[in-house]
Formats: structure tokens, C-alpha cells, sequence
């Protein structure tokens, strides 16, 4: 059944994307389903890479969990490609699913976590001093990210395996300095969802420091985060506001964003990653929240031809 067919009988059918580890959706993304239903929405849970899906029966396709995708981003982009209504739009999953993006974002203005970028092949030589984070350009939840004072002998080979490994695996590594506000003040993540009118600041959370040293190769799919919620000042609402602006094609088409900030060398808000894709959305930290994304998804389908 063509999703215009579904459409005619009434109820809109929404899928929640996901991935085979999490195939009930990430707990926090579950306290939407009840608000989607109450406001008429038949909301469905599918794992992106299940053949058996037919995406076409959907009159949206809303990415919530595919956590799994960072090895294999190349697939997931050009699935992506295939799916006639998907939230946020295909070419934005390709763009925000290599964080090169960040350069773009600086270059248009915005007050990014300063970056260097190691192609596989490319020698690397650790800064001489300070604490570094070295992470691949394409990742989801903190994996593969590790965390190196380099002014330790030992952390200064450790960082450099870390590059070496992720060159010899085909990805691209970044690397930033680690701003150790963050170990005090938290990393804050403005959540942004679609409304009437475009997107729309939600509320906010804290989200504790998570790298406590190197990264020794284990496997995971996403590191736990230590999450509190949070009243976002004026300076960082106007700082996700730039950052947003420079999205290519514009931010109010997206039903979701969230800027991540912590506090720069100077002690004013950067960028450390804009996530358009797959963000968790921490709905379950702010009164309303479930019910705004639940509108969001409504606002979004009001939108479709």
C-alpha cells in the first residue's frame, strides 16, 4: 500500500528508523510513541537495513536510532538516497555524516572547535604539548574517540596508533584540543524541532565529560552519557542560531537538530558537532518535550505535498 493510500483512509504512518541492536528504538525515543498515536499518527519501528521494508509505504521516514552506520557510511548514505520522505533529507545525511562539515560550518562563521584533519596515508606528528581528542570523521556515539595528554611519552604513541589505525582502516581522523572547560562545565546540547513556523529551539541538556583517556580499540555501539538538564544561556542560543543558518539548504526544512557547545579558550560557547542525522533528541529530560516532537513530526507532515 502506497503511502497516498494510507493517506486517504486517515491515519499517516510514520516510521522511526533504527538499527538490529536497538529494535525497540532507544528508550528515550519510546516516549514519543504515545504522543504521535494520541495526535493521530500510526508511528512503526523499522531497522534501516531490513530488506523486507518497504519505505515507499510510509508518508515519513524519521531517523532516530541507526547508531550502526559509522562503519558502514557509504551504504547508509546511498540507502538514504532511496527513501522518498526521509527526516532529515538524504543530502543532509551525507553531508552531517562526515564531520568535515565542521570546516564548512567555520568557514561560514561559526565558532568551531579548532581541527586537523589526517587523510589515510598522511604522516601525523602529535602536538608537542596539551590534550588532544583524536576522533574519525565518520562516527556515532563517541566510538573510535579517545582522549591523549601529549605530554605523556606513552600517550604520545597511543595517539599515534590511534591515527594509524584509523588511517589503515580507510577513515579519516580529526584532531582537536581538548577544551578542558568541558570537565567542569559539561557539554551543552540545544535540541531544535521543527514547528509552524520551521524549527525551533526545544529545551536543553548537560551532557558530563565522557573522554576519560586513550581509546584502545574496544567495540561499542555508543558510550553512556551522564545526562542533566539544562536552561540554555542567551550566547549559546544566538551561537546554535549561526550554526543553524549555515546549514546548506537551509535549517527550517529539518524536523530535528541538535547543536553541541562547550566553552572555548576564551570562555564563549563552540561548536564541537552539529548532529542532523541521528542525534539522541534527550526528550525524557524536559516537561513536553515527547509532545514537541510529536508536534514536530505532525509539523512536518502538514508539509508534504
Amino acid at each position: 500500500m502506497t503511502a497516498h493510500h494510507q493517506s486517504i483512509r486517515g491515519k499517516p504512518r510514520v516510521a522511526l528508523v533504527t538499527c538490529a541492536a536497538l529494535p525497540d528504538l532507544d528508550p528515550d525515543d519510546r516516549l514519543a510513541l504515545a504522543p504521535l498515536d494520541a495526535r493521530g499518527v500510526t508511528a512503526e519501528i523499522a531497522v534501516w537495513d531490513d530488506p523486507t521494508v518497504d519505505w515507499t509505504g510510509y508518508d515519513l521516514v524519521v531517523l532516530r536510532s541507526p547508531w550502526d552506520y559509522a562503519l558502514r557510511r557509504d551504504e547508509f548514505v546511498a540507502w538514504a538516497r532511496t527513501v522518498p520522505a526521509l527526516a532529515n533529507p538524504a543530502d543532509v545525511v551525507a553531508w552531517n555524516t562526515d564531520k568535515r562539515y565542521l570546516a564548512e560550518l567555520s568557514a561560514a562563521g561559526a565558532p568551531t572547535v579548532p581541527t586537523a584533519w589526517v587523510a589515510p596515508g598522511e604522516s601525523w606528528t602529535p602536538p608537542a604539548d596539551g590534550e588532544h581528542v583524536i576522533k574519525p570523521a565518520v562516527s556515532a556515539g563517541s566510538q573510535d574517540t579517545g582522549r591523549y595528554d601529549l605530554t605523556d611519552p606513552e600517550h604520545r604513541q597511543l595517539a599515534s596508533a590511534h591515527v594509524r589505525r584509523l588511517g589503515d582502516a580507510g577513515r579519516i581522523a580529526m584532531v582537536q584540543p581538548y577544551l578542558d572547560a568541558v570537565d567542569t562545565a559539561g557539554e551543552t546540547a540545544l535540541l531544535f524541532l521543527a514547528g509552524p513556523d520551521g524549527l525551533a529551539f526545544s529545551h536543553a541538556i548537560r551532557k558530563g565529560p565522557m573522554l576519560t583517556g586513550p581509546d584502545l580499540g574496544e567495540a561499542a555501539l555508543y558510550k553512556e552519557e551522564r545526562i542533566d538538564a539544562r536552561t540554555a544561556t542567551a550566547e549559546q542560543l544566538a551561537v546554535a542560531e549561526k550554526v543553524l543558518a549555515a546549514v546548506p539548504g537551509g535549517a527550517d526544512r529539518l524536523l530535528y537538530a541538535r547543536v553541541d557547545l562547550i566553552p572555548g579558550p576564551a570562555g564563549t560557547p563552540v561548536l564541537v558537532e552539529l548532529e542532523l542525522t541521528e542525534p539522541s533528541l534527550f526528550v525524557g529530560h524536559a516537561d513536553g518535550a515527547p509532545e514537541r516532537l510529536a508536534e514536530a513530526v505532525v509539523a512536518h507532515l502538514a508539509r508534504r505535498p
